[in-house]
């Protein structure tokens, strides 16, 4: 079989022997009835029938300062499909609203022009208010309350003293959150260092339901839920992309209503339940933009680690072309003595004292100590990855030779061509 595995823009051929013992783990989304709809038809649709709220234009009206929470340059949002609609219903509704896009980039860096232009197109960056969220800028925060947690819930103030605050977004599984979407916008989208550092905290990851796909009794979930309501999220549009990134799906209305239906929806076509635990399990961050660095791709490697054993090996298969993507994260993993001294210290670790990549070093560790890691990834900083205590190897190809070579060719492997679109149910 040859099978074109997402990697960068490019991709990457993986050769196995149809005598192999094999299954692909990936999505249903990909046949689901096709809908003679284009993307912008399935998004106004959904936004002509909202769920649980009423209209955009019917909320803008009165509202003089209204803000929509955009997606960062990490995250696949077709905006350019959703934001010109958003900003045309809320003009309908209030012609002289005050509309400022802010983009949610939680803890990642700023956007830059040249991403802002490929994600919303020259005419909305020329013309509308952006603004680029920085959670490490204390003095743009406003603090609005105490999270079920105990931590402080501080947004920018811009969302804060919105009129009207909606948001644009995509509902993926995510690795710790259970999906994204909805009132991630506000958590940890716009929220600042201390809040986010609060809600990821390390006795909240431990949580055996922090995990891809788990919402009811998942800690964190919890506390983005509370921060929703607080900062007064009263609307979003929120789709579901395919492996092209194209709209196959969209929802819009309120903002926890509309987002539980679109995981709804997700999770009936997203949720895989493999033959058997894999002796080798291939997953991928789903290409580019989301392999751009080793931060991002723990989220891909957590779906190779559900459908694997206990001591299976794991190979990802993700460009890295950013490098590491977190200082933190890089230095935890680089000076440890091993994975499971540095989780014992980071078990430790106070609420109020989370680090930063605290969280993502913290599931990094979980994997590496149950399963030895081969990283797929450019050349150029597959050193970095050894110091981090990865293996590599030049292509896909030859990981699975190095990994036959210690699981024999009887192993069964499992192939997850998209580890961040699927929710792997461990197998019993």
């Amino acid at each position: 079989m040859d099978m074109k595995l997402p990697f960068s823009t490019t991709g990457m051929m993986l050769h196995i022997d149809d005598s192999m013992d094999y299954e692909v783990l990936s999505s249903s989304i990909e046949s689901m009835p096709k809908s003679d709809k284009t993307e912008d038809e399935i998004v106004l649709e959904a936004m002509a029938h909202p769920i649980g709220s009423p209209k955009l234009s019917e909320l803008a009206k009165g509202k003089e300062n209204v803000v929509i929470i955009c997606s960062d340059h990490t995250r696949p949002v077709p905006s350019k499909h959703i934001i010109p609609f958003m900003l045309k219903e809320i003009r309908e509704g209030n012609p002289d609203a005050k509309i400022t896009l802010l983009i949610a980039t939680g803890f990642h860096r700023a956007t830059t022009r040249e991403e802002l232009v490929g994600k919303f197109g020259e005419e909305i960056v020329d013309n509308e208010c952006i603004a680029i969220h920085d959670s490490q800028d204390m003095d743009a925060m406003a603090n609005i309350g105490t999270l079920p947690s105990g931590a402080p819930l501080l947004i920018n103030k811009i969302a804060a003293n919105a009129d009207l605050l909606v948001s644009e977004g995509f509902i993926e599984t995510h690795f710790f959150a259970g999906f994204s979407g909805g009132r991630k916008s506000i958590l940890p989208g716009v929220s600042s260092k201390v809040t986010v550092l609060g809600n990821h905290c390390s006795k909240f990851i431990d949580s055996p339901y922090s995990r891809t796909g788990i919402l009811e009794g998942n800690p964190i979930h919890k506390d983005m839920i509370a921060a929703s309501k607080m900062a007064h999220q009263k609307y979003i549009v929120n789709v579901i992309i395919d492996a092209d990134k194209k709209v196959v799906h969209a929802v819009a209305g309120d903002a926890i209503e509309a987002h539980a239906a679109g995981c709804k929806f997700l999770q009936d076509y997203c949720q895989v339940v493999p033959k058997k635990a894999a002796d080798i399990a291939i997953s991928t961050n789903g290409g580019y933009p989301l392999d751009q660095n080793m931060y991002q791709s723990v989220k891909g490697m957590t779906a190779a680690e559900a459908a694997a054993k206990d001591d299976g090996i794991l190979i990802m298969v993700s460009n890295c072309g950013d490098g590491h993507g977190g200082e933190g994260f890089y230095e935890a993993l680089k000076n440890c003595s091993s994975p499971a001294d540095l989780m014992a210290e980071i078990l430790k670790v106070p609420q109020d004292q989370t680090k930063p990549d605290q969280w993502e070093y913290q599931i990094q560790c979980r994997i590496l100590m149950q399963h030895k890691v081969i990283y797929v990834m450019c050349e150029e900083h597959r050193k970095m990855a050894q110091e981090m205590g990865f293996t590599v190897a030049n292509d896909v190809n030859e990981a699975l030779e190095m990994a036959i070579k210690e699981k024999g060719k009887d192993a069964h492997i499992s192939i997850i061509p998209d580890g961040v679109s699927v929710m792997v149910k461990k197998p019993e």
